[in-house]
């Protein structure tokens, strides 16, 4: 099973932008479709979106769609997560895990620790 390690979390306001990163060590990404999802402060996880292993396609859910962007850098071996536009909503951890592209994101690895994502007003 392959571990990821979430990064470039931060504290910004509110129409700002962050860049997360979701890195492997040890094993390629290239196999893997991808997946971020979010927990807010006492809410459950929720997908943001994925990445397909081979053609790259994406899927965002509705909340995030034109805001957020996946994409792949195989020669770093990792996954990134463009957040633009961010609201206060968007408050949260974000953590990355390997799933089945479909249906939507369906998550099928490990938790890591996540990177927190802090939206002022």
């Amino acid at each position: 099973q392959v571990q990821l390690v979430e990064s470039g979390g931060g504290l910004v306001q509110t129409g700002g932008s962050l860049r997360l990163s979701c890195a492997a060590s040890g094993r390629t990404l290239d196999v893997y479709a991808i997946g971020w999802f979010r927990q807010a402060p006492g809410k459950g996880r929720e997908s943001v979106g994925c990445i397909q292993s081979s053609r790259d396609a994406t899927y965002y859910q509705d909340a995030v769609k034109g805001r957020f962007t996946i994409s792949r850098d195989r020669a770093r071996n990792t996954v990134y997560l463009q957040l633009n536009s961010l609201k206060p909503e968007d408050t949260a951890v974000y953590y990355c895990t390997t799933v089945h592209f479909k249906p939507r994101c369906t998550a099928i690895g490990s938790w890591g620790q996540g990177t927190q994502v802090t939206v002022a007003s």
